[in-house]
């Protein structure tokens, strides 16, 4: 490797993770949901915990208090919104179109520009609560700027049909990197908005077959034999779409810049399809079998001698101890499952993930890290609270 340059490594490990996730989720479900905040504040220690640039690990030092209390301030502008504000519109949609539909379709154009908003500020709290190298991250304020210039890019690629989506792609990643911090060194997003046409062409093509596919089934005397083509293009615009994804990051990641360091990363489509398509397979096929564990378990128990047999007339008693019994472990089981699901597709999903991009990521120029500084720290109060109110936020 070259003078100057630094590996990233992951330390991630499945058993750790599934533990700390299906512990955490169990505690959010006795908490009856409060415990979710410190939850997500723990993932994120050992996530960031495990990727190491360079031996260095980061850092989170986000806590859960912060987002709690980000997340009560966010449900009341929200509860002020659907309490005020739609009620206006509903009461103009009523007026004006002797109707709801206008109104709901109103409320929910106005939800856009928060879900931008909320996007922004949940990065923000997230880099102030990063640290490497003992030293913070930072994106400086602009939140509504961000959401009025995406609504414009929006608009403008919803006008071209989706071909300008590469410039929305680009400039409000630039608009994100340019406002963010390093210590006192400022990232600067370089290269053209024209250079994601390349991973593009592999969304756009067969979303446009498809939809002209869509279009002819309508009006061939053998929709059939049109339809079948549908099978080839639907997977390869889901295809396309993973591949944007993954190569956009790479691409823009290429072109960012910070006080003298490049970044080389190297992700592979292929790696991150396989992890999507086959991660769900493997936790599904494995929450099927602790169900049908438990699924076993309920009827040998409801078959011990001294236990009421459980019939469909035993089922029908109400007050019966077998009705309650199938009613308690019934809805035991579904929380088991759902909570299991979560924690499965924690470690076989999102630590592959986020592996494989840390893995793949080189720094270069690490020489001039030595003239990097601390900066202040950011106290973005809000914590991110508008994107957990609205699940707009990272996974983690």
């Amino acid at each position: 490797m070259a003078i100057g340059s630094l590996k990233t490594l992951f330390a991630g490990e499945k058993g750790p993770l599934f533990q700390l996730a299906f512990k955490t989720s169990l505690l959010t479900f006795l908490t009856l949901g409060i415990y979710r905040f410190w939850m997500k504040t723990r993932m994120r220690r050992y996530l960031w915990s495990a990727i190491v640039p360079g031996g260095a690990p980061l850092e989170y030092t986000g806590r859960g208090s912060e987002k709690l209390l980000g997340f009560l301030i966010a449900v009341v502008f929200l509860a002020f919104y659907i309490g005020v504000v739609n009620l206006i519109l509903m009461f103009i949609s009523f007026t004006v179109m002797n109707g709801s539909g206008g109104g709901y379709l109103l409320s929910f154009v106005g939800l856009i520009p928060v879900y931008f908003f909320a996007r922004y500020r949940a990065r923000r709290y997230i880099l102030a609560r990063t640290r490497w190298r003992g030293i913070r991250f930072g994106l400086e304020p602009g939140a509504w700027g961000y959401a009025w210039r995406a609504i414009v890019h929006l608009l403008i690629s919803i006008l071209s049909l989706g071909w300008l989506w590469p410039r929305m792609t680009f400039w409000l990643e630039k608009y994100r990197t340019d406002r963010t911090w390093y210590g006192d060194a400022k990232f600067t997003q370089g290269g053209k908005w024209t250079m994601l046409y390349g991973p593009f062409k592999h969304l756009i093509v067969p979303a446009y077959i498809s939809i002209a596919i869509g279009v002819g089934l309508s009006v061939v005397s053998n929709p059939i034999s049109l339809g079948m083509l549908l099978i080839v293009t639907i997977p390869w615009a889901l295809v396309g779409f993973v591949h944007y994804r993954v190569q956009s990051f790479r691409i823009l990641a290429e072109n960012k810049s910070l006080a003298g360091l490049q970044f080389q990363p190297h992700p592979r489509s292929s790696r991150i399809l396989g992890i999507y398509i086959l991660g769900p397979i493997l936790v599904s096929i494995l929450a099927g079998l602790a169900l049908g564990l438990l699924g076993g378990v309920f009827a040998v128990i409801a078959n011990f001698p001294g236990m009421p047999g459980i019939d469909a007339q035993l089922l029908l008693q109400g007050g019966s101890i077998a009705t309650w019994l199938v009613i308690g472990f019934g809805a035991l089981t579904y929380f088991f499952i759902f909570i299991l699901y979560g924690a499965l597709y924690q470690t076989f999903v999102t630590l592959p993930l986020i592996g494989h991009y840390a893995e793949t990521l080189s720094i270069m120029g690490a020489e001039s890290l030595v003239q990097v500084t601390q900066r202040h720290r950011d106290d973005a109060k809000e914590a991110g609270g508008f994107a957990e109110a609205l699940d707009v936020g990272a996974a983690i």
